[in-house]
């Protein structure tokens, strides 16, 4: 049996590297979110109207689950995945839409 001291200050290692790593996480979420953005933008100026690109959707959860090594299950990380892609479609949608209600557009 290790000394109480121990196991807590351990605990303590393994939750500021959890920490950290979260940090990094979210910072990598919001990259990700922000290029999502550019790509509608880019959807958009090449007047593409659709937000939803069921294909690429598709391709993107293949790749995250070809890219799986685990422990996580697949179902988890792909469920995950799913939702990333759904905030960042709703960013898209709200982008698309502060754009196109520009101040002086209803003068026009």
């Amino acid at each position: 049996m290790h000394p109480a001291g121990a196991d807590s200050t351990e605990l303590r290692r393994l939750r500021r590297r959890i920490d950290a790593l979260d940090r990094r996480i979210v910072g990598l979420l919001n990259e990700r979110a922000r290029l999502g953005l550019e790509v509608g933008a880019a959807k958009s100026a090449a007047g593409r109207r659709a937000v939803l690109d069921a294909d690429r959707e598709r391709e993107v959860l293949l790749r995250v689950a070809m890219a799986n090594p685990g422990p996580l299950p697949q179902a988890d990380l792909l469920a995950v995945y799913r939702r990333l892609i759904l905030a960042t479609r709703r960013l898209e949608l709200t982008d698309r839409g502060a754009a196109a209600a520009q101040p002086g557009d209803a003068d026009t």
